[in-house]
């Protein structure tokens, strides 16, 4: 396993990161406790979680992501260990059940990081991060900005205090961002230099081979020129770039199981890039699941690539993933698709 610097961080993350949001929904605490292990033996030292898992969220269910990563943190050294989680952001009804509606306030980011720390039976989390801003932003598939559905958010310093007095404090040792725009991440940045507050040192996007925004739309040359690490999440784009659903579109998984939650994935020419880059996997004689993670891990910009399975043998798989190496034709035949299909599930 290949170890990575975080950032501008002092962490060193192995280069695939777990992802566990199918705790507590797809997966019960023993088949978490497998997974955990396993990552574990296969030298994975980087574990990434958030206070609103398992998905699809749930007032019932919130929170009991980390109670199992709790539970078996519990007999681990966990100075071993890198733990990342995140608060959740604004503007999604839904979440309301979460402090009335969650915020990045003061008030809410104390009861939020206090709330995790318990869960997970340790006095600090490595990483914390911002779910998705707490102003308004296009996300999780919408396209357009609407400057029309702007609200009153907290100030870029305010978060940035709260998050400065966690660090202070000893609860987060180091803060990152997600689903943020290059506005966002450079607006954070400069809160920093002027406050002479932490800078992020992360951010968690999407990013994979039917959503390479990251690439085209700035976030590449500010993470490059500020030191910022890119997480990628989704990197098999919810099953799609595994081949499964093609093999078989009644397959189990999260698509099938809640069809309501990857509607970004049914966009035009999603499906046709989906089937073009399994084919041309598979021409290549390489696993579907491990050329779309090595794809991400190929940028300088990328730590740690969040992986997520809901079965040893779809970890074992997604690992593997490591030790892929893409030639360079492979990624002009994977180019040539793109120029087809641009990133059709932004």
């Amino acid at each position: 396993m290949e170890y990575r610097r975080l950032g501008n961080s002092g962490l060193m993350v192995s280069s695939i990161c777990l992802g566990t949001m199918t705790f507590g929904q797809q997966n019960s605490e023993a088949e978490a406790h497998q997974q955990l292990n396993r990552a574990v033996d296969a030298g994975i030292n980087f574990i990434d979680t958030a206070e609103m898992y398992p998905v699809p969220p749930r007032g019932e269910t919130q929170g009991r992501t980390e109670a199992y990563i709790g539970s078996w943190l519990k007999d681990r050294r966990r100075e071993d260990l890198v733990i990342a989680s995140k608060v959740t952001g604004a503007g999604r009804a839904s979440l309301d059940y979460l402090r009335g509606g969650p915020r990045i306030t003061r008030d809410q980011v104390n009861q939020a990081i206090d709330g995790s720390l318990r869960r997970l039976r340790t006095d600090y989390v490595d990483l914390y991060q911002i779910h998705w801003p707490d102003r308004y932003v296009p996300k999780f598939g919408e396209v357009y900005y609407d400057a029309d559905r702007r609200w009153e958010a907290e100030s870029f310093e305010a978060q940035l205090e709260v998050l400065a007095d966690l660090v202070d404090a000893g609860k987060v040792r180091y803060i990152g961002l997600s689903n943020e725009t290059p506005y966002g991440v450079m607006s954070f940045l400069e809160a920093a230099r002027r406050l002479d507050l932490p800078a992020v040192t992360s951010l968690q996007n999407a990013y994979h081979l039917m959503n390479r925004q990251f690439e085209t739309g700035g976030l590449a040359e500010v993470c490059t020129e500020m030191d910022v690490a890119l997480l990628p999440y989704s990197p098999l784009a919810f099953g799609h770039l595994t081949g499964k659903y093609i093999d078989d579109p009644q397959a189990r998984g999260r698509i099938t199981e809640f069809p309501d939650f990857g509607q970004r994935y049914e966009k035009p020419n999603a499906a046709e890039a989906a089937r073009a880059y399994v084919e041309l996997a598979r021409e290549r004689g390489l696993s579907p699941a491990q050329m779309a993670i090595a794809f991400t891990l190929r940028l300088p910009q990328v730590a740690s690539t969040i992986i997520g399975a809901t079965s040893l043998s779809q970890l074992e798989e997604n690992i593997g993933a490591a030790n892929v190496q893409l030639s360079s034709d492979l990624l002009d035949a994977i180019d040539a698709i793109d120029a087809r299909y641009p990133s059709p599930t932004v």
